[in-house]
């Protein structure tokens, strides 16, 4: 993986050789940190991070191994994963409590970041999050088609794309960043085509290691909690589940988002039936705005 400079923000030294970029934007509290889902970066998330930062403070990073932080040895686990973000957040001089906001399993490592460090969280919000429960919960035609797609993942990630490959996504990534800013716009989609491999070397240990920890953890503090579940088209799904099935993992979805509300008191489902999972920061960020105000408030009283 090269070392090309992030377009914004900087690396911080958390010790031990590892770099970590974080940027920050705006002011006042609770500090709101993003944490990105598998396959994406801290930057995919730029937008909404200007829209948070009107409100209040709002900080952007990049896990080890993942958009412009210095390599890890993947897979990780979820303690290794929120051990960094707590020394992050203290190196850079971030104050708490923290509102988090996590995206996919990005939403698990936020959830699990709460339960292990309680005193410095003042909210949850989880998009779409990833639930340890998933694979168990799921259909057995989806179980399976689960294997087999982690199976294709582990041998296709060796096997370099071709040049036309690589320009075609770089097509598909530019259209796809229109909005982005200019100057973030190509070393963004630059980094994508860097880092490619990423998502499947993180997903390695998900259910065998991972979702365990999950479940091994304490309970969930009783914080303010919002939980965005999507409901919506999303491309990537619809390739890859025939429309029955993945009507079916969608309402296994639903339910055990709502278990994930019901573990706070002060927690609340809100379903969006016009919005994909990858990307419903864009596609209903006035949900995201809407969530992150509603728990701002909560998180002062």
């Amino acid at each position: 993986m090269t070392r090309t400079p992030p377009p914004l923000g900087c690396l911080h030294d958390i010790g031990g050789g590892r770099r970590l970029l974080l940027h920050r934007s705006g002011a006042n509290g609770p500090t709101a940190v993003f944490l990105a889902g598998v396959g994406l970066m801290s930057l995919d998330y730029l937008n909404i991070h200007h829209r948070v930062a009107e409100l209040t403070t709002s900080v952007l990073y990049d896990r080890g191994g993942n958009g412009w932080s210095y390599p890890a040895e993947l897979p990780r686990t979820a303690a290794d994963v929120t051990d960094e973000l707590h020394e992050l957040l203290h190196t850079a001089g971030v104050p708490g409590p923290h509102l988090l906001i996590g995206h996919s399993l990005g939403g698990a490592y936020a959830r699990h970041y709460a339960r292990r460090f309680p005193d410095e969280v003042a909210g949850l919000l989880l998009l779409d999050p990833f639930h340890e429960d998933m694979a168990t919960r799921v259909p057995q035609q989806a179980r399976e088609k689960l294997d087999e797609m982690l199976e294709q993942m582990e041998s296709h990630e060796s096997a370099e794309p071709t040049p036309e490959q690589l320009e075609q996504s770089r097509v598909q990534m530019v259209q796809h960043f229109a909005a982005w800013p200019e100057p973030v716009r190509e070393p963004l989609v630059a980094r994508h085509l860097a880092t490619w491999r990423v998502a499947s070397r993180e997903n390695q240990n998900l259910y065998a290691k991972v979702a365990g920890e999950f479940r091994q953890a304490p309970t969930t503090p009783d914080v303010p909690l919002i939980v965005l579940t999507a409901m919506g088209h999303d491309a990537t799904q619809a390739h890859l589940w025939p429309a029955e099935l993945l009507r079916e993992i969608n309402e296994g979805k639903r339910a055990l988002h709502a278990e994930l509300a019901a573990e706070s008191s002060r927690g609340e489902q809100r379903i969006l039936d016009d919005a994909g999972h990858g990307w419903l920061h864009e596609e209903r960020a006035d949900a995201v705005i809407q969530a992150v105000n509603d728990l701002i408030a909560r998180a002062r009283r």
